[in-house]
């Protein structure tokens, strides 16, 4: 009776060991443990929580490398689309209106500015001044033909002339002899230099004009429209209406000719 007591206690003492002795995870899992103190704070580890602290237990699947050479092969490229079919549509030509130009003319003193156009501004100059042959004189113009002295009838003697019946000359002043008129005076010399004269005169030339580039015809577009926007500032309301034309036209062209 003794002796089964004594094996029933030591069976009994055997449980209680194996009981306290915690599992062993499988292989490929970890057992992680979750403890909280009496403040609340959380901390999580691989080993049983310290006494006195509350413990959750969780079981977890262990993350593993995958075997060498099991890896997935990368996928294959997609083969390139196909270019879209070619569908029968009009083609439309679109045509750019051409840059204006613009010009730069030096007038004869040097000054410079600029036109729409490469005709520049006229001026009228001596021939001499453009190597055609001129004379020396002064320019006096034409000579009036010298005057000569009219022949004069003599006066008759017996008051009466002796002309023929029925034909009777009365005397007049007109028939009686005149001076003659005083001689003709030159009008006095000018000299007006050479080209004058004989051989002289003049004709209309035009000022030289350059076209300027495109990226320099941009900018003076430029400088001109914030001149006159400083100008519109102190302009008189009249002056004002002008300047802001002539700001619309110069914002149309920049917008144009230069893409701004």
């Amino acid at each position: 009776m003794d002796r089964d007591l004594s094996r029933a206690f030591a069976a009994a003492l055997l449980a209680f060991a194996f009981a306290a002795v915690p599992a062993a995870p499988a292989q490929g899992e970890v057992t992680l443990y979750r403890c909280t103190d009496a403040r609340g704070t959380v901390s999580v580890q691989d080993t049983p929580c310290a006494a006195g602290l509350r413990q959750d237990v969780r079981t977890m699947q262990r993350p593993q490398d995958p075997p060498p050479g099991s890896r997935a092969p990368p996928p294959a490229e997609a083969a390139p689309a196909p270019p879209p079919a070619r569908t029968s549509q009009s083609v439309q030509t679109i045509v750019l209106r051409t840059p204006q130009p613009m010009y730069e003319c030096v007038t004869a003193d040097g000054d410079r500015y600029t036109s729409d156009n490469g005709d520049g501004n006229p001026r009228f100059v001596p021939l001499w001044t453009l190597g055609v042959p001129y004379g020396y004189g002064y320019g006096h113009g034409p000579v009036a033909p010298r005057v000569r002295d009219r022949p004069v009838a003599s006066p008759p003697r017996g008051g009466l002339s002796t002309a023929p019946v029925n034909n009777i000359s009365i005397p007049s002043t007109r028939n009686v002899p005149q001076p003659p008129p005083p001689p003709r005076r030159p009008p006095p010399r000018h000299d007006r230099g050479p080209g004058y004269g004989h051989g002289g005169g003049g004709t209309w030339i035009r000022d030289t004009c350059t076209a300027l580039p495109a990226a320099e015809v941009c900018a003076r577009l430029r400088d001109r429209r914030e001149t006159i926007r400083r100008q519109t500032f102190n302009a008189q309301e009249s002056e004002r209406r002008t300047l802001r034309t002539e700001e619309r036209t110069l914002n149309a062209r920049l917008a144009e000719d230069c893409g701004l």
